[in-house]
């Protein structure tokens, strides 16, 4: 694997590989890698020839009070594992050659409508954040495909969106959450945990899967689907568990707009905090 910080090297790189007429895919990260990761790396060999990876904890998706002097930073550890993955090439910038102007003076993307509400509104600015870094490095790098984990559904649902809006070359790869036996989402936020509370942090999950067997139940027996009834009997639930639920929605899958009776692809999306960390998590239904 070859590791590139400055953007010249890594734009000579990638010209290279265009002029052997080979593919590339992109798995943008911000370090602090898990099997999560790696499995964004596993689908990538699945389409294209070369891999290329990037590391940047992107100050612009971070809130004044978030974490982002904290945010575990472990590269050396994160290299070997990207090697051992089969990557390529990994890009490692940092800040200034980024945003040589600062951020203050940065352009910036935004995408509406899909960075409204949930995250969106617990983080305002973050998935301009997001949006901003995700089309730099897309620029960057250029790549044919790029896979993103479906763990920040709504993430996934921005970054489609930017690409389709703006007309880029670029296939969108969602890939499957990785979870723990437990079934607790990876994260590299899951560190922040205590023994004690690693212990009930599945009760997020375990209680989207109860919702979402009430909403087929409900739909099943062509009964009205209360889901605001039933979200917050989830939120009451999860609550009861000592975590604090930031949000719980049930969404049209596409849109993300609030569901409605005749939505058929749903997908709830939920937040809550758990001591230090904040757990996101979702989970898909099919009513047809």
């Amino acid at each position: 694997m070859k590791t590139v910080t400055h953007i010249n090297e890594l734009r000579n790189q990638i010209s290279q590989w265009r002029q052997q007429g080979l593919t590339i895919a992109f798995v943008p990260t911000m370090g602090n890698l898990h099997a999560g990761h790696i499995s964004l790396i596993t689908h990538a060999h699945q389409h294209a020839d070369k891999i290329v990876a990037s590391i940047f904890v992107n100050p612009m998706q971070f809130g004044a009070n978030e974490d982002i002097d904290s945010y575990p930073r472990t590269m050396e550890e994160d290299k070997a594992k990207l090697v051992v993955a089969g990557t390529d090439l990994l890009f490692t910038p940092t800040p200034d050659m980024i945003y040589p102007k600062g951020l203050a003076k940065q352009s910036y993307v935004e995408v509406p409508n899909v960075s409204d509400g949930y995250c969106g509104e617990s983080r305002p600015g973050h998935f301009r954040g997001v949006a901003t870094i995700v089309c730099k490095l897309f620029n960057l790098v250029q790549p044919d495909v790029a896979c993103f984990g479906l763990k920040d559904y709504q993430q996934v649902q921005v970054i489609t969106t930017m690409v389709e809006d703006l007309s880029m070359p670029i296939t969108i790869i969602p890939v499957d959450t990785i979870r723990e036996e437990s079934g607790l989402a990876l994260s590299s936020r899951n560190g922040y945990l205590t023994p004690d509370e690693k212990a009930i942090a599945p009760a997020l999950q375990q209680n989207l899967q109860w919702l979402a067997q009430a909403i087929k139940a409900s739909h099943a027996n062509s009964d009205s689907i209360d889901f605001i009834g039933l979200t917050k009997k989830t939120a009451n639930a999860i609550n009861s568990t000592g975590m604090h639920t930031d949000y719980i929605h049930v969404c049209h899958a596409q849109t993300l707009q609030p569901a409605s009776e005749d939505d058929k692809q749903l997908v709830i999306l939920a937040a809550a905090h758990c001591g230090k960390a904040r757990l996101i998590d979702n989970l898909q239904l099919n009513l047809d």
